[in-house]
């Protein structure tokens, strides 16, 4: 069990959360490796080991850190990247270039030259525009690029719209209407500088159903088809993005991954043994099952203040700053009181970060034992998108992260410094 409950403290992977919070302080970010595992376990026996040809590229943009991405290479991962900054954060972690995989709907000339001298495994194409800066590239580096295209597959999801990616009106991916989907296609193919691999597409994120999924390969499937009757061209890959949910409050549905993958892989499967195509490569981009549930957050609880018959409001020294997901996406989250866990609820709180910002809610209306100044909040599931989009919001640091595992914590983030925090700010001569 990742989490336990001793002596009335909260564990996590064998570490007391208040032992934690008292060497390192707080906000804290906790991370159990075990759970990381256990999740990387699941997709080699429920889709790597189970099906010929197939790879998964865990979505760094959740929580991209060295050891998170050494963690992936050991377990037998491939890497999505979405900017420079995760790229470089790969090569310094050397992980492998040739199992990366570079996504993002803006990438920069610079950032694509950083592809490109690495040697990615593919860069994932989003515009006509980005094309052509990449075979300029490839040219002037007398290089070839391994490239997908990412389509917009057309399809509506049931989350939030702030996470839903796939339907027609979207920032990411090429439309599928043919004068600009198959112009660019016979491009790529005709392109010496250009070796296209296939199609890829994501629909949105926190999904707790299959069917968008289904529907969003039984049109890119269609496109291999066409495609292979157009141009007489094989697709070799076809990436099936990510987007399965996790568990934040007791309500959620987390699916096992069999249940999105069976699906899919039968569909395809049948797909191609009807037209007669070679099954493409299948890739999948998990990054939010793979670390969400395995992070929590610690903070102190400092004032407490009550607004007699409306509301007691609990505050901690973070919030959204370090979890900026309820004040952006409305997300609900659930924790306990880390130094008093097994301890019944008396009283209903709400957790107020100390931002300044009515939005800064952490969780409203929670069942917690008496609370008190001192007390330690432990927030669940915060591994994804926690420290992946920490901010300095009023100069507040970014937290330290630490790695437990069995009884045992590294830092592998180290906390922010107030000098750090200015370390990049300069003041002109006329100011001194």
């Amino acid at each position: 069990m990742i989490k336990t409950i001793k002596n009335n403290h909260l564990y996590w992977d064998g570490c007391d959360t208040v032992e934690l919070a008292k060497e390192y302080g707080t906000p804290l970010y906790v991370v159990s490796e075990s759970a990381i595992v256990k999740e990387c376990q699941a997709l080699q026996q429920d889709f790597i080991q189970k099906y010929e040809n197939v790879r998964v590229a865990y979505a760094s943009k959740a929580f991209n850190t060295l050891a998170m991405i050494k963690i992936i290479e050991r377990e037998g991962l491939c890497l999505d990247v979405v900017s420079g900054g995760e790229l470089y954060t790969a090569i310094q972690a050397n992980y492998p270039a040739e199992k990366i995989e570079f996504n993002g709907n803006n990438k920069s000339l610079e950032e694509l030259e950083m592809a490109l001298d690495y040697g990615v495994g593919r860069i994932i194409v989003d515009s006509l525009q980005e094309l052509h800066w990449l075979i300029a590239l490839c040219k002037q580096k007398q290089t070839v690029a391994k490239v997908m295209f990412r389509i917009t597959p057309e399809v509506e999801v049931a989350t939030h719209d702030f996470i839903s990616t796939g339907q027609k009106d979207s920032k990411f991916g090429i439309p599928l209407e043919e004068h600009i989907l198959f112009a660019l296609i016979q491009q790529a193919i005709e392109a010496p500088e250009i070796d296209f691999y296939g199609l890829h597409f994501h629909i949105g994120s926190q999904l707790d159903t299959n069917e968008t999924h289904l529907l969003a390969a039984e049109t890119a499937l269609k496109l291999v088809l066409t495609i292979k009757e157009k141009f007489a061209y094989d697709i070799r890959e076809l990436n099936y993005g990510g987007g399965f949910g996790v568990r934040y409050v007791e309500e959620d549905i987390r699916q096992p991954y069999r249940y999105f993958l069976d699906p899919l892989m039968a569909l395809t499967e049948k797909f191609c043994q009807t037209h007669q195509l070679r099954r493409p490569t299948i890739v999948i981009e998990p990054g939010r099952s793979l670390i969400a549930e395995a992070g929590i957050t610690l903070h102190r609880i400092g004032s407490i203040k009550e607004v007699p018959g409306i509301r007691k409001y609990v505050a901690i020294d973070g919030g959204m700053t370090d979890n900026i997901r309820p004040g952006l996406y409305q997300a609900n989250y659930t924790g306990v009181l880390a130094n008093k866990a097994s301890e019944k609820a008396t009283e209903i709180v709400t957790i107020a970060g100390k931002a300044c910002e009515s939005t800064d809610i952490l969780v409203k209306d929670l069942a917690l034992p008496k609370v008190e100044t001192d007390d330690l909040f432990a927030t669940f599931s915060t591994g994804a998108y926690g420290y992946a989009m920490a901010s300095n919001y009023n100069k507040l640091l970014i937290p330290a992260v630490v790695l437990v595992k069995d009884g045992q914590a590294d830092v592998i983030v180290k906390r922010q410094s107030y000098q750090q925090l200015l370390q990049n700010e300069v003041l002109p001569n006329h100011l001194h």
